[in-house]
């Protein structure tokens, strides 16, 4: 009887494998999140009735605005969305972080803003990344605040470039704007109707705050009535210390719903993946920052603006 409760006991053995089991591993736990992020899990991401131009804007340097318009663009294009970048920032970090190849002849949003070449003939398509464009910037944005200062409607030329544009054909259009408040960054406020602002959970970070609320408000009444502050999204978060939750903590308090609820980590992977030329959806899909911005993505996604309803 022994040997036949042994020999039963292999044959349970031998068939666990067929039960569904799900393993709680790192490994598992890890691969599922790459899954998610790279678009196999939930793909069913809204897009909104009309195309949301959304400026990511901070004149303090240092707080996540060029990461955070690279990983949110690519997060919404893995899931479903059509996005075009538009990096504004003379230093180019978006487009090196998006993988544009850029030298002395290139054609970038310099030409678009000086020159009135047309924002269709500057965009490139990103390597790996389906629906997702980028407008690249070169060094000679840098001396595009001088130039633009003898134009005709000089801060308003993005948005007429904007106006030629069939933007029908896109869901979104993410500006990477300068760490200034300069001629550019006024451009891209007039250009858009939302203004996302990146807030580093540290002491610094909120200092600056209140001039930009001002300059806002400034665009807001004098140039652009439709323009708002529709999202805040908390980066670097170190959970660590108390000073990240008492940042994160006043700014909910200031801001309220405008406040994405999901927190940016401070990640090695996230500073390591520009060098390859990625955003580090694609770079490490399974990080903790790579999870974080497709979270905060999906929250952009699902806040369309009211009355915009969403595309099928």
């Amino acid at each position: 009887m022994t040997a036949e409760v042994s020999r039963e006991t292999d044959v349970d053995v031998i068939s666990a494998p067929d039960a569904e089991v799900e393993f709680d591993t790192p490994i598992a736990r890890a691969a599922r999140a790459a899954m998610s992020v790279r678009g196999q899990g939930d793909t069913s991401w809204p897009r909104p009735g009309k195309c949301r131009v959304i400026s990511v804007a901070n004149q303090k340097g240092g707080v996540g605005k060029t990461t955070s318009t690279v990983n949110l663009a690519a997060s919404l294009a893995m899931h479903g969305n059509r996005v075009l970048v538009v990096d504004l920032d003379p230093q180019g970090n978006a487009s090196t972080a998006l993988g544009m190849e850029r030298d002395a002849d290139s054609r970038s949003i310099y030409h678009c803003l000086v020159e009135d070449e047309e924002i269709r003939d500057l965009a490139h398509a990103v390597p790996d990344i389906d629906n997702l464009w980028c407008v690249p910037a070169t060094i000679d944005l840098a001396g595009a605040e001088i130039e633009l200062v003898s134009l005709v409607a000089r801060e308003s030329r993005l948005k007429r470039a904007f106006s030629a544009y069939d933007s029908s054909e896109l869901d979104y259009i993410l500006i990477d704007c300068p760490p200034s408040l300069g001629l550019l960054t006024v451009n891209a406020m007039v250009a858009c109707e939302e203004v996302l602002i990146p807030i580093q959970c540290e002491y610094y970070a909120l200092e600056g705050l209140g001039q930009l609320l001002r300059n806002v408000e400034l665009v807001k009444s004098h140039l652009n009535p439709a323009m708002e502050i529709s999202t805040i999204l908390l980066t670097m978060y170190d959970g660590r210390t108390r000073l990240a939750s008492q940042v994160a903590d006043e700014v909910r308090g200031h801001f309220g719903d405008l406040v994405l609820k999901t927190l940016v980590p401070r990640s090695v992977r996230v500073s390591e993946a520009p060098s390859y030329g990625q955003s580090v959806m694609t770079y490490d899909p399974g990080s903790t920052g790579a999870v974080s911005y497709m979270e905060a993505a999906r929250e952009i996604a699902h806040r369309a603006k009211m009355g915009a309803g969403n595309r099928s």
